[in-house]
């Protein structure tokens, strides 16, 4: 992980300070910026490899910004959150995108940690993965996934952009197809924490993916609801190597 670039958006000075001079002392390249536009002229110098954001900017709307980063790249990002009754934001964060998130008040060494867990799987994502691995491909419903490629296409050949998490979550269904996988397995594939009661991070990740795959995700064919137990996906799988 040594020498990755991190952007961390906080209109706090103090935090931005906080936060930068903690990820330079373990080995990061750190840029830092107030507000939108800072960011983008951060990234457009130089392509950040993690993205910390906090939501709660004064002169914007976080979430917009969330949904821009989104929009345009898909550098992961861990938002920064309030207290509990942020709640709502948080979830919208994650629908938009987002990897993981942290609750002020943090401690350093927790968002280390998550920064860590999340450039791992942008690595693995990335094409690192082992070389069998990296050549798989996967045929379901009109879709095809390259693993090594993480791209996937549509049955009309369009390109559906996903997150590290969706990737992630997908590719763990690809891998067990008509079988149900726990809630538990699902958090373990994706690498998510499921430490607070509140925390609806894969259920976030499967209304997301629905809605890339599914006609009506409403009344979804593909990712069904086994209530008490999971989700499974229904669809047939053919593997290519």
């Amino acid at each position: 992980m040594i020498g990755r670039h991190i952007l961390v958006v906080d209109d706090d000075p103090a935090m931005r300070d906080l936060i930068g001079t903690y990820f330079n002392n373990h080995g990061y390249e750190v840029s830092t910026a107030p507000d939108g536009p800072s960011l983008k002229r951060v990234l457009n110098a130089r392509p950040a490899d993690l993205i910390i954001l906090d939501l709660q900017l004064s002169k914007e709307n976080g979430l917009d910004l969330m949904r821009s980063i989104s929009a345009d790249s898909q550098v992961p990002v861990i938002i920064i959150t309030g207290q509990r009754r942020d709640e709502p934001d948080r979830v919208v964060a994650l629908e938009l995108g987002a990897d993981d998130y942290v609750t002020k008040p943090f401690s350093l060494r927790e968002l280390m940690a998550r920064a860590r867990a999340v450039l791992r799987r942008s690595e693995r994502n990335d094409g690192r993965s082992r070389d069998f691995q990296q050549r798989i491909r996967y045929r379901f419903a009109g879709f095809e996934l390259s693993v090594r490629m993480r791209r996937l296409t549509s049955p009309d050949q369009t390109l559906v952009k996903l997150t590290a998490g969706e990737f992630n979550l997908l590719t763990a269904f690809l891998r067990a197809p008509q079988q149900i996988l726990t809630r538990e397995q699902l958090i373990a594939a994706t690498r998510m924490h499921d430490e607070e009661v509140f925390d609806r991070s894969i259920d976030v990740l499967i209304l997301r993916l629905r809605r890339k795959l599914e006609a009506d995700p409403s009344n979804p064919r593909f990712i069904k609801t086994e209530r008490g137990v999971g989700y499974m996906l229904t669809a047939e799988v053919e593997t290519v190597r």
